[in-house]
C-alpha cells in the first residue's frame, strides 16, 4: 500500500459539496446515536420509572432522548467551532453511569417499592400517587444528578480556561499518547459487546460489509451524474464506497432486519435480547415521543447538590478529560492534520466543560464528552471535514427539537449500531499503536513503560496518570519526544497547519493585543514547551520565527475525485 492508503479525501479545513457534506454527517450522526440514545434508558432504571405504567415509563424515557440528542448537537457545535476545532462528535459519556448509579443507592433515593402512598391514620384504605407526586418522584431525583454535575463541570471548565491541561502537554510523548488512545479503544469494546450480543449474526454482517466497501471496492469510482452551468449534464466517477461505506452497511442491515421483523424470522419477545434487532422494538418512541420540545434550563425545578454526589460526577470528570486529550490527538493524527497546541487543548476542555453545564441545567442526566468512535471512524470514511462535523451537530439539534425526526434514528436495531462500533473502536486502538513508530523499541525502559501503562490500563478501567519520575527519566530521544517533534517541522508534501486551530476572522486581530498571549484560551497564547530542545540538539530543524508549522502528511486538500478537471 502507498503512502496515499493513510491519507483522507477532506481534510479538516476542506468543506465538500453541500449535499455530500450532509451524506457524510449523516453516517457521523448515525454513529453516536446508538451509544448516546442507551444513557436515557438506562438513566430511567434510576429514576424509578420502573414503577410506572408503560405508557408513561415511555413518555419520560422519549423526553430524555430528545434533550440528549438536543445536547450532543450543542457540544458538537461548541466544540468544532469554539473548542479544539477538529472533526470531533460530542455524545452522552457512559463514564457517569457509575457515579450515578451509587448516588441513587443511597438510601435518601431508593425507589419505592410501589407508588402506594402510605396512610397516616391507620385506615386501610389504600391510595396512590397522583400525576405530580410520580413526576415529583423521578423529577427530584434528576435534580439531583443535575447539580452534582453542573458542579463537577464547573472544575472542567476552570482546568481549561485556566490552562492547566495545556500546560502538562509539554511533558506527554509518544509514549504518553499511544498507551492513552489504545486503551481509550480497548476499554470501549464492552460497549460494542453489548449492542453486537442481541444479533452476533447482522453485527457481524455489518462488520463485513464496512470492510468490503473500505478494503476491496474502495477505490472503485462509481459512474455518477452531475450538473453544471459550464457543462450541462455531465459524467464522472466518484469514490462511493471509500467515503460512504457506514452509510451503505446501515442501509443495507437495515433492510435485512426489516424482512427478518416482518417475516417474524426474529423473535417478537421483547424479553428477549434479540428482539432489539427487530426494526420495531422502539416503534412505542417514535409515537409518544412530541413532535416538537424545545429543553429549557431548570424546567424540572432548582437542582440541588450533595458531597457523595459531587466527589462521584468530579472523579467521573476528570477521567472524561484524559481521555478527551488522548481524543484530540487521535483526531490530529487520524485526519493528518498537526497536533493540537496548548491552547487549542484548553479550549477544547472548557468547550466540554461548559457544554456539560449546559447538559446539566436542562436536565440531560449526562456530561458530554469526545466520542472515540466518530474519531476512529475518520479513518474508514477519509473525512475529516470540520464542517461535516458540525453538520453532523445540526443534524443532531434539530433531532432533539423535532423529536419524530430524532425518534426514527433510534429505530436502526442495536446489532447494526454494534458492528460499525466494533470496527471504529479498533480503529481507534490502531491510531493509539501507530504513534508507537517514534519510539526506540531497542530501550528495555520503553517497552517496560508501555507494558505496565497497557496491562494496568485494561485491568483498572477507568485508570491512568502521568508519573513524572518517569518521565523525567531517560533522553528525549530514546523517548521518542525529539523525533516526534522533528517530524512535525521536517516532513515535506503537506500542507496542514497548526493555524486551523484559530479562529477565522478574529485571530488577526486577538494577534494586534499583545496581553492576550497571557490568555490560554487565546489562539496566541505562547506560554508551551516549543521547540527549543530541537534546536538545542538539532538545529537544523528550527523553523523561524513567525514560520508557520507544517505537519507532512497528506496533500493539503480535497483529492481530484474524477479523471477529468471536476473537484469537489
Amino acid at each position: 500500500m502507498g503512502a496515499q492508503d493513510n491519507d483522507v479525501f477532506f481534510h479538516v479545513e476542506d468543506v465538500p459539496s453541500p449535499h455530500m457534506c450532509f451524506i457524510f454527517a449523516l453516517q457521523q450522526a448515525i454513529l453516536c446515536i446508538g451509544s448516546t440514545l442507551s444513557i436515557p434508558f438506562i438513566l430511567g432504571d434510576q429514576l424509578c420509572t420502573d414503577l410506572f405504567p408503560a405508557q408513561e415509563k415511555a413518555n419520560v424515557i422519549a423526553q430524555l432522548l430528545s434533550i440528549s440528542m438536543f445536547m450532543c448537537g450543542i457540544a458538537t457545535l461548541l466544540q468544532t467551532t469554539f473548542g479544539v476545532r477538529l472533526g470531533i462528535i460530542q455524545g452522552g459519556s457512559h463514564v457517569f453511569i457509575a457515579p450515578i448509579v451509587a448516588m441513587m443507592s443511597l438510601e435518601k433515593w431508593k425507589c419505592p417499592t410501589s407508588l402506594e402512598i402510605p396512610s397516616a391514620n391507620g385506615t386501610n384504605i389504600t391510595t396512590f400517587m397522583n400525576q405530580d407526586q410520580k413526576d415529583e418522584l423521578w423529577q427530584s431525583r434528576l435534580r439531583e444528578i443535575q447539580g452534582n454535575l453542573m458542579l463537577a463541570s464547573l472544575i472542567q471548565v476552570i482546568l481549561g480556561c485556566t490552562g492547566i491541561m495545556g500546560l502538562l502537554l509539554k511533558y506527554i510523548g509518544p509514549l504518553t499518547i499511544a498507551p492513552t488512545i489504545s486503551l481509550i479503544g480497548l476499554s470501549l469494546t464492552a460497549v460494542a459487546a453489548d449492542f453486537n450480543r442481541t444479533h452476533w449474526g447482522i453485527a457481524i454482517l455489518t462488520l463485513v460489509l464496512i470492510g468490503f466497501f473500505t478494503l476491496i471496492i474502495g477505490r472503485v469510482r462509481v459512474p455518477c451524474l452531475g450538473f453544471s452551468l459550464k457543462k450541462k449534464c455531465y459524467v464522472f466517477r466518484y469514490p462511493v464506497f471509500q467515503l460512504m461505506p457506514v452509510l451503505l452497511s446501515v442501509g443495507i442491515c437495515w433492510l435485512l432486519s426489516y424482512i427478518l421483523t416482518v417475516t417474524d424470522t426474529l423473535t417478537n419477545d421483547p424479553k428477549s435480547p434479540a428482539y432489539k434487532a427487530r426494526t420495531d422494538s422502539r416503534l412505542d418512541v417514535v409515537s409518544d415521543i412530541d413532535w416538537f420540545s424545545f429543553p429549557l434550563p431548570f424546567s424540572f425545578g432548582i437542582p440541588t447538590v450533595s458531597a457523595a454526589g459531587f466527589v462521584g460526577m468530579l472523579g467521573a470528570t476528570l477521567s472524561s478529560v484524559i481521555e478527551s486529550v488522548g481524543d484530540y490527538f487521535a483526531a490530529a493524527r487520524i485526519s493528518n492534520a498537526s497536533p493540537p497546541p496548548p491552547h487549542a487543548i484548553n479550549r477544547g476542555i472548557a468547550a466540554e466543560g461548559f457544554s456539560s453545564i449546559i447538559s446539566g441545567m436542562v436536565g440531560a442526566g449526562h456530561a458530554t464528552t469526545s466520542y472515540s468512535g466518530n474519531i476512529g471512524a475518520i479513518g474508514i470514511t477519509k473525512v475529516a471535514s470540520r464542517r461535516v462535523f458540525q453538520v453532523a451537530g445540526l443534524i443532531l439539534l434539530i433531532g432533539g427539537i423535532i423529536g419524530k425526526f430524532g425518534a426514527v434514528l433510534t429505530l436502526i436495531p442495536d446489532p447494526i449500531i454494534g458492528g460499525t462500533l466494533t470496527i471504529v473502536f479498533g480503529m481507534v486502538a490502531a491510531v493509539g499503536i501507530s504513534v508507537l513508530q517514534f519510539i526506540d523499541f531497542s530501550s528495555t525502559r520503553n517497552l517496560t513503560i508501555l507494558a505496565i501503562s497497557m496491562i494496568l490500563g485494561l485491568m483498572i478501567p477507568q485508570w491512568l496518570s502521568q508519573n513524572t519520575d518517569a518521565i523525567d527519566t531517560g533522553t528525549l530521544e530514546e523517548r521518542g519526544i525529539l523525533k516526534w517533534r522533528e517530524s512535525l517541522y521536517t516532513k515535506s508534501g503537506g500542507a496542514m497547519k497548526p493555524v486551523m486551530y484559530e479562529y477565522p476572522y478574529v485571530t488577526k486581530y486577538i494577534k494586534k493585543i499583545n496581553c492576550c498571549s497571557y490568555f490560554p484560551l487565546s489562539p496566541t497564547f505562547n506560554k508551551e514547551l516549543n521547540c527549543s530542545c530541537c534546536s538545542k540538539e538539532n538545529e537544523t530543524h528550527e523553523p523561524s520565527k513567525g514560520q508557520e508549522y507544517h505537519l507532512a502528511v497528506g496533500n493539503g486538500g480535497a483529492q481530484d475525485l474524477d479523471h477529468g478537471d471536476t473537484k469537489f
